[in-house]
C-alpha cells in the first residue's frame, strides 16, 4: 500500500469543542490558516450542532467564510439532523460528517437514541449530501470503550460500520473516545471492521488519554489505514465522555509518521506555529510531547 499518509487535521472542531471558555471567532480563524499554512489539506473546522449543547461551534458559518472553507473539498463540517446539514449546505460545505457510536448509552448520552435509531436519522442526510455532491465521513464513537457500560467488543462495531458504507458513507472513521485502549484491542477493531470495510476507506480517530494514541495510531497504519485524526498540540476532549482527554497530537504523529518512513505533506516547523499559536491565540496550552521537546518545555 501507498507511504503516503493523510492526516486529517480535527482541531478547529474535535479539539475546541469542549473547551469550557469561550473562545474567540478570530482565533479559531488564525487557527485554521496557521493549519493551512502548515500543509494540512483536510481540515475539520467545525460543527453545525445546536449552539446551546456545544457553544463553542456556534460560530462555524463565520469561521468557514472567513477561511475559504467554501467549496473547499477538504475541509469538512459536523451535522447532526437535517437543520444541520442545511445550514452546512448553504455555508457551500463539500464535505460534512455525521456521528453514531458502538454503544447505545453513550449514543444516548451524545445524541439522544440508540445506535440503530441514529442510523435511522443520518440515512437520508446522507442521501441528500450524497445528492448535493457532498462527501459524507461517518463517526463511530466509543470502538473500544464506552464510559457508562465498560468495554465495547469489536463484533458490536463491525455492523455499524457496514451500515454507515451501506447508507453511502465514503469513509469510516473509528472513535476510539476514552484513549484507553492498546495497539491489540485497536488491530481487533480494524480486524472486525475490515471484513465490511475496505482499509483505504477507514480512518483512525483515537484519543491520548493513557498515552496510548500515538502507538495505536502506528498500529492502525501498520494495519493498512491510510487516514489518520490528529489534533495541533493534543486538543480535544468529548463533553460526553468525562475522563478522556485530548485527540492524539498532530505533531505527535508527524514526528512518528515521518520517523517510519511515512509521507503527510505537513511541515513540522509551521506546524509547531499552529501548535504554538494554540496557547498565545486561543489560551489553550498544547500538551504534545514532541512540542515540549522542540520549544525546551
Amino acid at each position: 500500500m501507498s507511504q503516503h499518509v493523510e492526516i486529517v487535521e480535527v482541531g478547529p472542531r474535535d479539539g475546541l469543542q469542549a473547551w469550557p471558555k469561550p473562545i474567540a471567532t478570530s482565533a479559531r480563524i488564525g487557527l485554521v490558516e496557521r493549519l493551512r499554512e502548515a500543509g494540512a489539506r483536510r481540515i475539520e473546522v467545525g460543527a453545525f450542532v445546536a449552539p446551546d449543547r456545544v457553544p463553542r461551534m456556534a460560530d462555524t458559518a463565520d469561521v468557514m467564510a472567513a477561511t475559504g472553507s467554501r467549496e473547499r473539498a477538504g475541509d469538512m463540517v459536523l451535522v447532526a439532523n437535517r437543520r444541520g446539514l442545511d445550514q452546512a449546505l448553504e455555508n457551500g460545505a463539500r464535505a460534512i460528517a455525521v456521528f453514531t457510536a458502538a454503544s447505545d448509552a453513550f449514543a444516548l448520552k451524545n445524541i439522544g437514541r440508540t445506535v440503530d435509531a441514529s442510523l435511522e436519522r443520518f440515512a437520508p442526510l446522507v442521501s441528500a449530501a450524497r445528492a448535493a455532491g457532498v462527501f459524507v465521513r461517518g463517526y463511530i464513537s466509543t470502538i473500544t470503550d464506552c464510559p457508562y457500560t465498560g468495554e465495547v467488543p469489536p463484533e458490536a462495531v463491525a455492523p455499524v460500520a457496514r451500515a454507515l458504507r451501506d447508507m453511502g458513507c465514503g469513509e469510516i472513521a473509528l472513535g476510539e473516545t476514552l484513549g484507553r485502549a492498546t495497539p491489540r484491542r485497536i488491530a481487533a477493531v480494524i480486524e472486525a471492521v475490515s471484513d465490511h470495510v475496505p482499509l483505504e476507506d477507514v480512518a483512525a480517530h483515537f484519543h491520548d488519554t493513557y498515552g496510548l494514541g500515538v502507538a495505536n495510531v502506528l498500529e492502525a497504519v501498520r494495519m493498512g489505514i491510510r487516514t489518520v485524526d490528529a489534533a495541533a498540540g493534543g486538543l480535544g476532549g468529548c463533553p460526553f465522555a468525562p475522563g478522556a482527554t485530548g485527540n492524539v497530537a498532530t505533531e505527535d504523529v508527524l514526528y512518528m509518521l515521518e520517523g517510519e518512513g511515512y509521507e503527510t505533506g505537513l511541515s513540522m516547523e509551521k506546524l509547531l506555529d499552529a501548535v504554538a499559536y494554540c496557547e498565545s491565540g486561543l489560551g489553550i496550552a498544547p500538551v504534545s510531547r514532541v512540542y515540549k521537546a522542540r520549544r525546551g518545555a
